[in-house]
């Protein structure tokens, strides 16, 4: 193997388990909102039909990225939280852990629950143009399945961010990100691109799971 594909295999497979770890966060993260929204919103069926939409989404992606690494012949590289988007916003902005987030305290607290269904907007804003660029890049279209993976994750995106920038607006509450919540978001993104991405590559040392996640809940556990 040439230099440049060896470094096309290795971004690849960086970018797939990074991918495959955020997935797998996000629609068991979104289990914990889903409770919310149904306590907070019970009588708004579309916006909860909306929820589980979001969070069938996000599972079926994490398949596709696992249904990848099948193929490859090889299990995703172990990474952490610290290369969750959604980790660093939540730890940032509630002061917690997503794990530790007090659902109830949220559902009883107004400001709260429009913040993180703001924290949640703005997330999935960020992957969708994320997958934009990743979609102009060489490597992921030198690659039949990583290509239809991100068409996938296109096509459902906007599914996952406008339902709570509706439900925001209805419900008389901020939409807009605060200044706060913008700085935090870019911080996080350019920590992840120039750090976290970076680190996981040259690291030839870091292990694989030795099981997925969605069948062993401390495959990520160090």
């Amino acid at each position: 193997m040439g230099p440049f594909a060896a470094f096309r295999a290795r971004f690849l497979d960086v970018l797939a388990s990074i991918y495959i770890y955020n997935e797998h966060r996000g629609y068991t993260s979104l289990d914990r909102v889903l409770e919310a929204v149904r306590a907070r919103c019970p009588d708004d069926r579309d916006f909860i039909a909306a929820v589980e939409k979001h969070r069938a989404d996000e599972e079926k992606h994490y398949r596709m990225f696992r249904r990848w690494f099948e193929l490859e012949g090889r299990m995703p590289l172990k990474v952490d939280r610290t290369c969750g988007h959604i980790d660093h916003f939540i730890e940032t902005v509630f002061g917690c852990t997503i794990d530790e987030l007090d659902t109830a305290a949220v559902v009883a607290d107004g400001d709260a629950f429009e913040k993180l269904c703001r924290v949640i907007m703005i997330t999935e804003q960020r992957g969708m143009r994320q997958v934009e660029i990743l979609l102009k890049n060489s490597h992921i279209l030198s690659d039949r399945g990583m290509t239809s993976i991100f068409k996938v994750v296109e096509r459902d995106e906007p599914s996952h961010w406008m339902p709570y920038d509706s439900w925001l607006r209805a419900n008389g509450r901020r939409p807009q990100p605060r200044w706060r919540e913008k700085w935090t978001d870019y911080w996080i993104h350019k920590s992840l691109m120039l750090a976290k991405l970076p680190a996981v590559f040259i690291n030839r040392n870091n292990p694989r799971l030795s099981s997925w996640p969605d069948e062993d809940p401390n495959a990520y556990a160090i």
